[in-house]
């Protein structure tokens, strides 16, 4: 029992390490919650300090949801556990006990869990993603579509209630976390995302 509570746990504080925070601190010197949308998430980084230090945030924040999962996994065989662990991973990202129950939007870590619990589900999502991102470039809405059509692949891959469940479970959990995004869209207040060959 205890060597599950330890992995639950040890999910839920890699998850908790908010990365978007620290490179702020050691790149800039500067808290990025003061800054931009406040959120400390790649996104932000990426528009208030520059791309590369929002590329290290955003593969940190994928890593943190991958790590977890990939070393239960080598040790434990249950699916649900598994699910677990990368569940309590997602949450310590968007709560984490290092910023006193405050953190992301969950999307880059919750992508690092599915990549290693539903691989094919995980990289049309993405595409998903990607599609959306380049017709619309509002990173929320892309996000919410791309979580959405996760549960439909994780089923069509999977063929499993359970497991497609789980996928409904993030999709909302994603758009909890996105619901001031959806009304700025709304009121059309949210900022685009600029790619680099758009910046001058």
């Amino acid at each position: 029992m205890w060597k599950y509570i330890f992995c639950i746990i040890f999910g839920y504080l890699l998850g908790s390490i908010p990365f978007g925070y620290i490179v702020g601190k050691i790149w800039k010197n500067i808290d990025i919650r003061k800054y931009g949308s406040g959120n400390i998430g790649a996104t932000n980084v990426y528009r208030t300090i520059g791309p590369i230090p929002g590329i290290i945030v955003l593969f940190c924040d994928i890593g943190k949801g991958i790590l977890p999962v990939f070393i239960t996994k080598k040790f434990f065989s249950s699916p649900l556990f598994l699910i677990g662990v990368g569940i309590s991973a997602i949450i310590g990202h968007s709560y984490s006990i290092f910023l006193k129950g405050k953190g992301g939007k969950s999307v880059s870590t919750s992508f690092g869990v599915i990549l290693i619990l539903f691989p094919k589900a995980a990289i049309f999502s993405f595409l998903i993603w990607l599609l959306t991102i380049f017709i619309t470039r509002y990173v929320s809405l892309s996000s919410i579509l791309g979580s959405f059509s996760l549960p439909f692949f994780i089923y069509f891959y999977y063929h499993d209630y359970i497991l497609t469940f789980i996928g409904i479970v993030i999709f909302f959990l994603i758009l909890y976390r996105h619901k001031e995004n959806l009304k700025r869209i709304k009121n059309k207040k949210e900022n685009k995302f600029i790619f680099p060959w758009m910046k001058k």
